[in-house]
């Protein structure tokens, strides 16, 4: 791990714990694999979606928003906080939502005073401060995949680069709102309250897919939502309880395998493999390559026939 910030996943488990380990109380994330409203109304109460896209690097800014209208007062009024450091993105987009929900989500006494704090700064002070807070900057890179192979160097991105970014959407103040700290304001997209959120946002979301090629499928969206154990709990539906907290300890241990990188372990086993087979005689390491050879080849041939037709149509 760097001492900066490092790139984290877009999981609704990763971002779940996040919250936790920043102090939020009672809410959680949840992946949708559809655009669909009826989806995200059964899951009220909706605080907002965080959308992953693949970031149009070559692009150069423009004036006004391709979709909706900047909204300068409002980035005074609300928590809008400007992209300063490459990686925040994906935490700095939950924050947008969290921050400007917190009459009604408990965020905790350390996200609220940092709020507190940052109340009368311009956003591109609110975003240095973000970018400088210990808590959430420990916090992010604790969800970050452990690898000996980090690169540390820092470089700006080309046209050639694959460059993702995490933006948020959310209502406030009767109008939804896209929060975008590589944007200088939050960008209205109309009247809306939080009741009509999932329809509204839906539409908006399929008008920015529409923007990229038809074969571009590298898209990821989250909506943060209510501890849905809560709900459960509330109309007494155990089942749902119970898949609720399996899916919890699910996560908890996919983050945990997260911290850990394994090339050591992986290392260690084939050593012991080989070993292993050199003890059983001098043919038999020749004998188990030339085996797991043939395997390897014969898997590459049969998902050849299964699966050419998709490979050739996605190069």
């Amino acid at each position: 791990m760097s001492a900066g910030w490092n790139t984290i996943e877009s999981d609704a488990g990763v971002f779940t714990y996040l919250l936790d380990n920043l102090g939020a109380k009672d809410v959680q994330f949840e992946e949708l694999f559809s655009l669909d409203a009826d989806f995200l109304r059964q899951r009220r109460p909706v605080y907002g979606v965080i959308f992953l896209f693949k970031y149009p690097v070559g692009e150069k800014p423009q004036d006004t928003p391709l979709d909706g209208v900047f909204d300068y007062d409002v980035a005074e009024s609300r928590f809008f906080a400007a992209q300063t450091i490459q990686n925040a993105c994906g935490t700095q987009a939950l924050l947008s939502v969290l921050l400007n929900k917190d009459d009604g989500i408990d965020i905790g006494p350390k996200l609220q005073d940092f709020k507190d704090f940052t109340r009368a700064f311009p956003a591109d002070l609110r975003g240095e401060a973000l970018s400088n807070s210990e808590l959430i900057r420990e916090v992010h890179n604790s969800f970050a995949r452990a690898s000996p192979f980090a690169d540390e160097a820092q470089r700006l991105a080309t046209e050639e680069d694959d460059v993702y970014h995490f933006v948020a959407y959310t209502e406030m103040g009767g109008k939804l709102y896209e929060l975008d700290g590589l944007q200088p304001a939050p960008i209205s997209h109309g009247s809306c309250s939080s009741e009509e959120f999932p329809d509204k946002v839906i539409p908006i979301l399929q008008r920015r897919i529409e923007r990229y090629p038809a074969q571009e499928i590298r898209f990821n969206l989250m909506a943060m939502v209510r501890d849905l154990r809560i709900r459960a709990r509330e109309i007494g539906d155990q089942d749902w309880l119970y898949q609720e907290e399996q899916k919890r300890t699910a996560w908890q241990w996919e983050n945990a395998l997260r911290r850990h990188n394994f090339v050591g372990f992986i290392g260690e086993t084939l050593k012991a493999v080989v070993r292993s087979k050199l003890h059983q005689g001098d043919t038999k390491y020749e004998e188990w390559v030339e085996e797991a050879t043939k395997t390897t080849s014969a898997r590459r041939t049969e998902r050849r026939k299964t699966q050419g037709g998709a490979n050739e149509e996605e190069a």
